[in-house]
């Protein structure tokens, strides 16, 4: 039995995903789960790769537990985020959060040497205050010290790659979403980085999903107790989510449902128009040089952080002890609340407050509509102001694209919210299709199988994930 390894690391938790062919269909294993989240350090928010780390290797240990050694494994993390090394490949402060303040003003800073529209346009990338461009303006604004002394830029996943294997590389998917790449060359937009004072030498070759990193370090391969090769998926979770997408037709929009909802098509080519800048699209890189014509909407990430308040024990009317806050039960109560009141989901207020019950219940309140007090309220509130920014981007990638999409392909753990499925049919009259669950680690998996031949193309992967997965139908 020939085994591959995904390792898939999100905003509020991480997991390690055994796959194998039986039958052709493609068989998935969870070894190993653990938690992430934001640590507080100082003044900033943080991730703590050191543990993220040892996690990994925690997961890869119960790989050789079970007898089943994985002939590849890749890493896939959310996008952004990043470490600088040293010339000693020491990394250099902490790997500072996206959700930190610390990009506050950086925009204004950025638009001084180069303008937002020419920006979109070589770039293709949305705004977005959290994009690692403004990340590296701040470091430059106020550490500079930090980028004088980096000799290597890596995004999350490429630092990991690097820790296992001790080979540098910069995967394309991820890095596009740094807004440093040329969106017409797929490559570092050299003449940006330079305008903008960033040193040219962090940004090297870029490596397509499917290369070969290496095998494991001799200490790693002692520390888990095998050896095998690490093959690059698409790194950026959305990359690998999208190519796991079970839809060969080219009339459906997908939704890669998670703490994000990012939601699109895809192009062969980038539309860096200014219609597509005002509507905030973006053009994130794809395997095999495909686009991810997309729009990032707030997703789950508010439901998760009501959810955390509540198992915080936030008080509501009417709390009973030990209540059932799992998200299926928070989905299915919220089918049964007659509330009607949505709010925009996808502000900036949603991004990070320090309540997500309160601000909820604000903007319910200035807009005057009713206020949520019960959790379900709260979910239903959530899940309808996720359907309507759904309905919003669809009618706004169809004129853009001056294409028509009969249907809606959700993937990712949000592809289990009934409630909130049959709310997408409804609102943007399209038939919805939902799963796979596990969309960026079949998608991970499905990188490492095309590089070791056991499917010829990203069609013929698509169509087993249909086969081995299936999906859930909703219609309007």
């Amino acid at each position: 039995m020939k085994y591959y390894l995904a390792v898939d690391i999100g905003a509020s938790s991480g997991r390690h995903i055994l796959a194998h062919m039986d039958n052709g269909k493609i068989v998935l294993e969870e070894v190993y789960r653990f938690y992430n989240g934001m640590d507080e350090k100082g003044k900033h928010q943080v991730w703590d790769t050191d543990r993220l780390f040892s996690e990994i290797l925690a997961g890869m240990k119960e790989c050789q537990k079970k007898g089943k050694i994985p002939a590849t494994m890749g890493i896939d993390t959310w996008g952004v985020d990043y470490v600088l090394l040293d010339k000693d490949d020491n990394k250099i402060g902490d790997c500072i959060a996206y959700r930190d303040g610390r990009t506050e003003g950086m925009d204004e800073e950025v638009y001084k040497i180069i303008s937002e529209e020419e920006l979109y346009a070589r770039t293709g990338i949305q705004k977005a205050i959290f994009n690692t461009i403004y990340q590296l303006m701040s470091t430059k604004v106020r550490k500079p010290e930090k980028l004088e002394r980096a000799r290597t830029f890596l995004m999350i996943p490429d630092y990991f790659h690097f820790l296992l294997t001790g080979v540098r590389k910069q995967e394309y998917t991820n890095a596009s979403t740094t807004q440093l790449l040329n969106a017409r060359t797929g490559d570092w937009d050299h003449e940006l980085i330079a305008k903008l004072g960033f040193p040219d030498e962090l940004f090297g070759e870029l490596s397509m999903p499917g290369t070969l990193v290496g095998p494991l370090k001799k200490d790693i391969a002692e520390k888990v107790g095998f050896t095998c090769n690490v093959v690059l998926p698409a790194t950026h979770d959305t990359g690998s989510a999208v190519m796991s997408v079970p839809c060969t037709d080219e009339n459906t929009l997908y939704i890669s449902s998670g703490t994000w909802s990012l939601m699109g098509c895809e192009l062969e080519s980038a539309n860096c128009s200014e219609k597509a800048r005002k509507a905030n699209f973006t053009n994130e890189g794809g395997y095999q040089h495909r686009y991810r014509f997309l729009k990032n909407i707030m997703g789950l990430w508010m439901i998760q952080s009501v959810k955390k308040e509540l198992e915080e024990g936030y008080d509501y009317a009417g709390k009973t002890p030990a209540e059932d806050y799992s998200f299926a039960n928070l989905c299915d109560r919220a089918a049964k609340e007659t509330i009607d009141s949505v709010v925009p989901a996808n502000d900036a207020r949603f991004l990070n407050p320090d309540s997500m019950i309160k601000e909820i219940q604000k903007a319910c309140e200035e807009s005057g509509q009713q206020v949520p007090n019960t959790p379900w309220e709260l979910a239903r509130v959530i899940y309808r102001s996720l359907a309507v920014c759904y309905k919003q981007a669809t009618e706004e990638i169809e004129a853009i694209t001056g294409k028509h999409f009969d249907s809606v392909n959700i993937v990712g753990g949000g592809s289990n919210a009934v409630y909130l499925n049959q709310l997408t049919a409804a609102e943007t009259g399209r038939t919805v299709n939902a799963g796979p669950g596990e969309a960026t680690a079949v998608g991970n998996i499905g990188a490492q199988m095309l590089a070791d031949g056991v499917f010829a193309d990203l069609n013929e992967l698509r169509k087993c994930v249909f086969e081995s997965f299936g999906v859930v139908r909703y219609y309007d």
